[in-house]
């Protein structure tokens, strides 16, 4: 599992070095995608712009043969034979009628085979009761076809006229008179099989296909019959009919539909071609363009193993290394075999480590000389003031013959000069030194009698154990004693408490004797403030620097006004986890 040896691992060397080969590659494997894109645009452009030039050109052709149509329909309009059967039928013998409807004939089949869209050319006369056909020749007269393109011609509905399921051409010759009916009717049937052929030959591969559409008759013809669905999606979508493109999506298959409009002839031509088609010649493109990437990754994974082996890890075991030296371990090496640019800082950081290592061992060893040092003067500083009360007490006590309080008395002068007196270990119970100041507190209650009390609280049973300096206590109590109390010319208050809070403890020692200016207050405070200045070594000073040196910064004295009136002392002792 990576380590990261910065606060935050997005800030390591590490990362900031895969982030790099990222950037490094990534926008070389962007480039080869947007390289596939744009080939795949343009060669959709390309069969897109080739089947919109085809498209029109068949429009063209298509075009052109309707106009053809149109002016081969207009003549046989304009032929006097036709003519002359339908106004003077009734007139003409049989052997004229039989002759001039057999050139009818003739002329509509010739006419017929001239064209390969053309289905069937019909010529409905009305005057003469008889429909020619250039596939059936001379039928009776057929009264619905009649009155169908007559209306159609009438109204001018197209010039594509559908009727059925085909598309139908429609010319009409008319007498002259008012509101009377065509004398005939010229009717071309177009061949939807044949538009259906030439359809085929519009689309240029196999999976695509085309459709004709005539949007004001409703009229469809495909080149599939099978591709019904896709005319009417695309019918669904299409937005314009001069829209040159659009994409439809069936049955989750995408299709590029191109198309093309002709306005005259009311039609649209249309070719879909699936996108897989076109992308198939990309296909090989594509998957180089993905081998590209994956090995890019591998690329960028290989690196970055090699660089958290070559370098992260080595650099992860520096800082390591002086994490442990910063938590006080001096008596670890590094051992790196390679001999690179990491060998030589290893080899480098030991050697700091033996000097600094022999450096703190002669610091320290002064250091702990000079701590003793200070605990046995403050030990040896016995108050000879209160020594002499104390005689003071014990001769009082003698005249007066209580000899049961004198024995108590010297039972605890005894222990009293027993504790400050003791070579022993400089570390107690906190118990043992709340003890002794209880001790001391009693002594003094002999001396003062009923002019001081003292409220001294009972020690949590959780702070008993915590191992402290000996004599932070009772010093401060006697100090409040000799500096405060003692003027005290009502009645004197002494104030003992305790507190816990969050990683540390507190003994309050509080009076309500003569109160501290605030220039006194602020110097004393200073004096605790800089330890390392030179002070005059008192009994403060010298519990402020041992608890300092013991628990570290945020222990010490703290000093303050007492709601009572006089001095506070805090003795703060700030608590490691464990203890």
């Amino acid at each position: 599992m990576f380590k990261f040896p910065a606060i935050r691992y997005r800030k390591s060397i590490f990362m900031r070095l895969v982030v790099t080969y990222v950037l490094v590659i990534m926008p070389i494997i962007m480039l080869g995608f947007y390289l596939y894109q744009w080939n795949y645009k343009s060669a959709t452009e390309d069969i897109s712009r080739a089947t919109n030039m085809q498209l029109e050109r068949y429009l063209d052709e298509l075009q052109r043969e309707v106009e053809w149509m149109g002016l081969q329909q207009f003549d046989i309009l304009e032929d006097d034979s036709l003519n002359k059967l339908a106004v003077m039928w009734s007139n003409m013998d049989a052997a004229e009628q039989r002759e001039r409807l057999n050139y009818v004939a003739n002329r509509l089949t010739s006419f017929k085979n001239s064209s390969a869209f053309i289905r069937d050319i019909y010529v409905h006369i009305r005057t003469m009761g008889k429909t020619v056909s250039a596939s059936n020749a001379i039928n009776d007269f057929d009264a619905e076809r009649f009155t169908r393109f007559d209306v159609a011609s009438i109204r001018r509905e197209n010039r594509l006229i559908r009727w059925g399921d085909t598309l139908h051409m429609s010319a009409a010759k008319f007498s002259g008179r008012r509101a009377e009916p065509p004398l005939f009717i010229v009717q071309i049937e177009l061949d939807a099989e044949g538009l259906r052929e030439s359809l085929q030959q519009v689309h240029l591969y196999p999976e695509s296909g085309a459709f004709l559409l005539s949007e004001r008759s409703g009229f469809a013809l495909t080149s599939d019959p099978d591709s019904a669905a896709i005319v009417e999606s695309y019918l669904a979508v299409r937005q314009s009919p001069q829209a040159s493109s659009a994409l439809l999506e069936l049955e989750g298959v995408l299709y590029r539909v191109d198309q093309a409009y002709s306005d005259s002839l009311g039609l649209t031509i249309a070719t879909y071609l699936p996108e897989e088609t076109v992308r198939r010649p990309l296909a090989k493109f594509y998957n180089w363009a993905w081998v590209f990437a994956i090995a890019s990754l591998m690329a960028i994974v290989l690196i970055s193993y090699s660089t958290y082996r070559l370098i992260h890890r080595p650099l992860l075991l520096l800082v390591q290394s002086f994490k442990r030296m910063e938590g006080g371990a001096l008596n670890i090496r590094i051992k790196h075999e390679p001999q690179d640019e990491f060998g030589y800082l290893y080899h480098r950081f030991n050697h700091m480590l033996k000097k600094l290592q022999s450096l703190i061992d002669q610091d320290f060893k002064q250091k702990m000389m000079m701590q003793r040092a200070e605990l046995k003067q403050l030990q040896s500083q016995i108050n000879p003031h209160f020594l002499y009360n104390s005689f003071f007490i014990l001769n009082s006590l003698a005249k007066t013959g209580d000899v049961e309080r004198i024995e108590q008395f010297t039972d605890m002068l005894g222990e009293y000069f027993r504790f400050i007196t003791r070579n022993g270990e400089d570390h107690v119970p906190l118990s043992e030194e709340v003890r002794h100041s209880r001790m001391y507190t009693e002594i003094q209650k002999l001396r003062f009698s009923r002019r001081i009390q003292v409220r001294f609280d009972e020690l949590p049973e959780a702070m008993a154990s915590i191992r402290v300096p000996r004599l932070i206590i009772q010093p401060i109590i006697e100090n409040a004693y000799e500096h405060s109390l003692e003027k005290v010319l009502d009645e004197g208050l002494l104030r003992v408490t305790f507190e816990e809070e969050a990683g540390s403890i507190g003994i309050c020692i509080e009076n309500n004797g003569e109160a501290v200016d605030e220039d006194t207050l602020a110097t004393l405070r200073h004096k605790l403030a800089h330890p390392t200045e030179s002070y005059e070594m008192t009994g403060i000073m010298n519990i402020h620097r041992r608890l300092l040196l013991t628990f570290g910064e945020g222990s010490g004295l703290q000093l303050s006004r007492s709601e009572l009136g006089g001095l506070k002392v805090v003795i703060r002792i700030r608590l490691e986890e464990g203890i």
